[in-house]
């Protein structure tokens, strides 16, 4: 691929224009489809992945800087951490359709239900808004780490930090047993 249309590309991108779409599709999306493949093994889940791919490309358009990676790795990169990001979405889901299959975890009962454990929400609202958004996110919209950090636009790694801290700011109101959050909620 040419330099100067490369370039061209970026600027259409930059500007939000949709024609950098049909020229990164033109020009990079059979070659992105094949990391897709590689990484997912399946033809139906790369091409879910190479659109997925697309819609961040032209979320992030801004944040793509040609002095640290050429426009093909930056390309690479998003689309190669989306497969990644779907294999484990798709594990993960498997491995809890098989927990609630095989294990008694969600058998708990009324009886094993504590009534303090009910107000979860309510005190929610006593911990940081950062953390409170973060929380709510994860346990009540069911989003993954990944997508909360796409649709809050705040980096995965402080999505797992404010997980980490807003869960000890809740061990404090509850003590130990918050430790148990996560299951309550989704029995709630």
């Amino acid at each position: 691929m040419s330099t100067l249309l490369e370039r061209h590309i970026v600027e259409l991108l930059q500007e939000q224009n949709e024609k950098a779409i049909s020229l990164l599709y033109e020009n990079y999306g059979d070659t992105l489809y094949g990391v897709a493949f590689k990484v997912v093994k399946n033809e139906e889940l790369a091409q879910d992945v190479l659109q997925e791919s697309f819609v961040k490309i032209w979320k992030k358009a801004n944040t793509y800087d040609s002095s640290k990676a050429k426009l093909f790795t930056w390309l690479f990169r998003i689309t190669r951490n989306t497969a990644i990001d779907k294999l484990r979405s798709l594990s993960t889901k498997s491995d809890k359709e098989i927990q609630i299959d095989v294990s008694d975890v969600y058998n708990l009962g009324i009886e094993s239900t504590r009534p303090e454990f009910m107000d979860i929400r309510q005190n929610l609202g006593k911990i940081e808004p950062k953390y409170q958004i973060v929380l709510d996110a994860l346990f009540f919209q069911g989003m993954t780490q990944q997508e909360a950090s796409e649709e809050l636009d705040i980096p995965l790694g402080t999505i797992k930090s404010r997980l980490k801290i807003g869960l000890r700011e809740l061990r404090k109101i509850y003590g130990n047993a918050v430790l148990y959050l996560p299951l309550l909620i989704e029995i709630l």
